[in-house]
């Protein structure tokens, strides 16, 4: 049955029982690494069995691309909350409060996005990377690159960069505040560069 919006409606217990298992998965991730982590020990976790694991995963990559997707949705990732008045070299909210979701879940973000973590979570990151930045760069009729380049090459690149400056300010330690890496990815994708010793920024692209 579809609801109001054209979409086809969940049904509440699927829900549930997602919910459950996406929260093991949370703890679990809490206690070893993700690689380390089974089917079984999440339908363990989740008091269910694997059956019923398998009703709504086909693995733990999945599940956990999921859980992360859902973790950021109920934070309220949205692009409209970008302030088209808002300078040019600062980076909008939601990426601020996305760098914020991930150092609150520092460990778990570590293990998606390191060597040993999960490809599906990873590509399920860029796609809510590539929404997030490009979505917002339009709203501020920001576009860092000669109107000639195609919008899906565009996409990734912005995607890509995004994530790699992710990626690297997760190994740093001590870890700079969410406020500078979602400034520096920013400064980045929107082709921007800080002269050494100013407050300027500079526009890349000439």
């Amino acid at each position: 049955m579809a609801g109001d919006d054209g979409r086809a409606r969940v049904d509440p217990r699927v829900l549930r029982t997602r919910a459950l298992l996406q929260d093991a998965l949370l703890g679990l991730a809490q206690e070893k690494p993700f690689s380390e982590i089974t089917v079984a020990d999440v339908a363990d976790r989740a008091t269910v069995n694997r059956s019923t694991f398998y009703q709504h995963y086909p693995d733990t990559d999945t599940l956990l691309a999921d859980a992360l997707d859902q973790q950021a949705a109920r934070f309220g990732m949205d692009a409209a909350t970008t302030d088209p008045d808002a300078p040019p070299d600062e980076p909008p909210p939601t990426l601020v409060q996305y760098a914020a979701l991930i150092s609150e879940h520092l460990d778990l973000y570590r293990a998606a996005l390191g060597p040993h973590g999960s490809l599906v979570a990873v590509n399920r990151l860029h796609e809510r990377f590539r929404r997030l930045a490009v979505e917002s760069m339009r709203l501020s009729g920001t576009r860092p690159a000669p109107g000639d380049i195609p919008e899906g090459i565009f996409a990734a690149g912005v995607s890509g960069t995004v994530i790699s400056v992710f990626t690297a300010w997760l190994q740093m330690d001590p870890l700079p505040p969410p406020e500078d890496v979602a400034r520096w990815a920013w400064l980045l994708v929107t082709g921007r560069t800080v002269a050494a010793g100013s407050d300027h920024t500079h526009d890349a692209y000439g």
